[in-house]
């Protein structure tokens, strides 16, 4: 286990606000998804069994914060997850839970 001491002149903002947003699981399971491919909203929706709107507004607040980032492809928006410290997380997330 590292040891880690207290120290008052870190800043972990971003990080706090990062868990944050992935501390729903709807928003956990697009990030997880989409750290494996690229996605438009349908397959979300689609692939989430949930309401295109509650995907919408979903992929909205992780695009806000900087998580995902849409890429145009003709009429279609691909997402996928640009942000490396929710990349960090999840994975560490996804290896506490793995089997083995």
């Amino acid at each position: 286990m590292t040891n880690i001491e207290f120290d008052k002149t870190i800043n972990l903002d971003r990080e706090a606000e990062i868990l944050k947003v992935l501390g729903h699981p709807v928003r956990l399971k697009i990030v997880a998804g989409l750290m494996s491919q690229s996605c438009n909203v349908k397959k979300i929706w689609e692939c989430l069994e949930l309401p295109q709107a509650t995907v919408s507004q979903h992929l909205a607040l992780l695009k806000n914060k900087g998580i995902i980032e849409g890429k145009r492809d003709g009429v279609e928006v691909f997402y996928q997850v640009v942000s490396q410290e929710a990349r960090n997380t999840v994975s560490a997330l996804m290896k506490g839970f793995a089997c083995g």
